[in-house]
This record gives C-alpha cells, structure tokens and sequence, in this order.
C-alpha cells in the first residue's frame, strides 16, 4: 500500500538502450556462424527462439526506433537460419507486425519491414501458408508501390518484396499477371521520359525504376510462353531506349534485361530475328567499351564487364557459365533466367545465401539441386578447418603472392628494353 509513483513516459532514447542491448546479438550474421566451443544445441535453440519472441514483441513498440531495430534483428535471423516450425506457429502475429509497419511507419521502417516479408516467404517456401501471408501483404504492398506521396525507399523496397513474394508464393496466374501489370505501369514511366526529354535524365525515381524492372523481369521467367512472347512483342523495342539513362544500375538492369528477353525468345524460336540488331549491338558494343573520362573508374570497369557478357548473349547466343560453391556442393549458373533468380536471392540474404541453397527447401526446388544432402556430425567435424590452420592457409598464400609480386617489380628486372 505505498504510495502511486509518477511513470515517466517511455522515451526513444530509453527505447534505443533497451533495443540495443536486446539485439546485440543479431546485429551481424556471421555471430551466427562463429566458431567456438562445442555447445548443447538444444539449449542454444532455445535461447535463440527465446530472443526471437523478445523480437516479435517488440514490432509492436511504441517507439519507432524500438520497432525498426527489432525488425532488422529478426532480418538477420531470418537470413541466417532456416527457422520453419518457429515461424509456423508465429506467421500470422509476424504478418499482423510486418503490415502495420508498413502501413503505419516512416520510410526506414517501411523498408526494414518489407525486407522482413522476403524472408518471411522465403523461410515458408511456396505452400498454403504462404499464400496467406501475401493475400494480406500483397495489396498494401501495391498500394506503397503506386502511392506518389510515399518516399521513394520505400516504394523500391515495397517493388522489390512484392516481386519476390509473388515469385515463390503464387500459382494463381491472374495475381501473376495482376502484380506484373503494377510493375510495369512504374519502369514504363522511364520509356516516356525517354520520348519527353530525348535522352533518359537521371532523377530520384530512377531507383524505383530499376527496381520494378529487376522484380517484373524475375516474374517474367515463370510466365507461360504465349505470354512471354506477348512481353517481348511490346518491351523489346523499348528497352534499348534506358540504355542512355545517365544511372549505372538502370543502364545495367536495361542489359541484362534485354539478354534475358532474347535469351527466352530464342527459346521459343529457334529463327527469332531482331530488326534492330545493327543498332543495338552498336550501343551495346559502345558500353561494353566504354572510355567516358567523367565516369567513374569502378563504374566503368562494372559497366564493361557487364555489357561484354550481355554483347555476347545477343550477338552469339552465349552465356559465361559461373559456378557457385556452398558446402561441399557445386552449382552451375550456366543461362540469364538462371543469374537473374539468384542475383535476386542473393541480393535478398546477402551471406546467407550459401546456408540456405544448402538447407532451404524452396530455394534447393527453385535451383533444382534435389533434396538437401545430409551430412553427420563427424563428415561435417573433418569438412571443417579450424581458424588456426586456416591462419597458415592464408600466411603461406599471401607469401607466395608477395614473392611473385615481388618478382615482377623488380626495378632491374628488363630494364633494357626500355632503351
């Protein structure tokens, strides 16, 4: 029975104290990864989904602060472990959060949320599930997408989630076809720029652009080929004109998105024949070549690089294969649809992409490599080097290197051929 204290409002500040110590863990993926002691794996499992639920509770914070920081520690988990049954019994408390953040939050917490609504469906994979949560997030989604008021970041990453979720959840082809049309009707907006101002001029809508293309041409690869042909027939024409955008990203996504197209056209026919072939190779040619001194150098290095390898796919049909390792598994990216999947992916779990092409279900189905390969303890225990050996492992390296190197420099070395 004392007497009632006054309780002081709970600030920002008190909340970003409180988060930082909750999520200091997940501040980084790789803590995830670290090596150590052998520990109980059940105990750590459960401290984990301990800290997630602490997680959970905190997306419905009053402090904004409070709700992003929450959000991006739940991204790191979500990216860096395959968290299935933990996720199932919390999907519709986790969509509840992620469409209020997006509803109701500014632009960063916007975007921490629609990055977490990836991951979400890239954790449930395609299933009944899923479709739940994108029945729900799918038309917010689209709204942010469409809404002009709203802040450019967070309609790239509204573009970019609602890509990806449509991509692994869907089998309706209406909401396919549905989601496609939303997208178009933002990167078409940069073809009547084009015809306005004869010459793409880079503005702030230009990442946006970038990244509703980049999501419609990943839908494109699980579209039926009759509409495939349709897409080609109307943006083949067109997308040469974004070639000219003075932005490097919009000028890459307009490349390879241009060798995907060709790439799925010449998969329909055999004799598909491009009209302007002389004029696009010759832009092509002049970006894969490209000496403008006011650019960047790495930004002219990319664009070379990029641009080679789209030449080669228009002019003759050729693909560099690159091969990715993950474990003790191999996987080869050997056509266009394939490295727009996993550039995409990629981009999405950042390091924790090798973890889940090993574990993730869904992802080991979209890649076709079959059923994840189990290993047992001790196969992984004699797989795995330790950090002292991996210390010599670089010593004796960055020896050799240095030695070559040094080689090669020498002042004395073919100082006649100078003279």
């Amino acid at each position: 029975g004392g007497q009632p204290r006054n309780v002081q409002p709970f600030s920002d500040e008190d909340a970003s104290i409180e988060t930082m110590s909750h999520c200091s863990g997940f501040s980084d993926p790789a803590s995830f990864t670290e090596d150590g002691p052998e520990v109980d794996e059940e105990a750590t499992q459960e401290d984990l989904e301990y800290k997630l639920k602490g997680f959970i509770d905190l997306t419905l914070d009053k402090s904004a602060k409070t709700r992003q920081a929450a959000l991006e520690s739940l991204k790191s988990a979500f990216s860096s472990k395959i968290l299935y049954e933990f996720i199932m019994e919390r999907r519709m408390t986790l969509t509840d959060s992620i469409e209020r953040c997006i509803k109701k939050g500014k632009s960063d917490e916007q975007c921490a949320a629609a990055g977490l609504a990836c991951l979400l469906c890239v954790q449930m994979g395609s299933g009944i599930e899923s479709e739940e949560i994108f029945k729900t997030l799918g038309p917010v989604l689209k709204k942010i997408v469409c809404d002009g008021t709203a802040s450019i970041q967070a309609r790239q990453a509204c573009a970019t989630c609602l890509g990806i979720c449509c991509f692994i959840v869907t089998d309706d082809i209406t909401e396919l076809y549905s989601t496609m049309e939303c997208l178009e009707n933002i990167f078409t907006k940069a073809y009547q720029r084009d015809r306005d101002t004869n010459g793409v001029s880079s503005t702030h809508n230009t990442v946006l652009h970038v990244s509703a293309l980049l999501a419609w041409t990943l839908l494109l690869t699980i579209c039926p080929m009759n509409e495939v042909k349709k897409k080609i027939e109307v943006h083949l024409h067109k997308l040469p004109s974004l070639l000219s955008c003075d932005d490097l990203n919009m000028r890459i996504a307009a490349g390879e998105t241009l060798a995907l197209l060709f790439e799925l056209a010449r998969e329909t026919d055999a004799d598909f024949f491009y009209e302007d072939m002389d004029l696009l190779t010759e832009k092509l040619r002049a970006l894969a070549t490209d000496g403008n001194k006011h650019r960047a150098k790495v930004d002219k290095r990319k664009q070379r690089s990029v641009f080679r390898d789209v030449l080669r796919a228009v002019e003759e049909r050729d693909f560099p294969t690159e091969m990715v390792k993950f474990g003790p598994e191999r996987m080869y990216i050997d056509c266009w649809v394939k490295k727009q999947t996993y550039d995409t992916f990629k981009e999405i779990l950042g390091s924790g992409m090798q973890y889940h092409l090993q574990s993730n279900d869904f992802l080991r189905n979209v890649f076709e490599l079959g059923p994840p390969v189990m290993l047992d303890a001790a196969t992984l225990k004699t797989m795995k080097i330790s950090r002292f050996e991996r210390h010599l492992y670089n010593s004796a390296a960055f020896k050799a290197r240095t030695k070559a190197r040094s080689k090669c420099r020498d002042k004395r070395a073919d100082v006649g051929e100078f003279f």
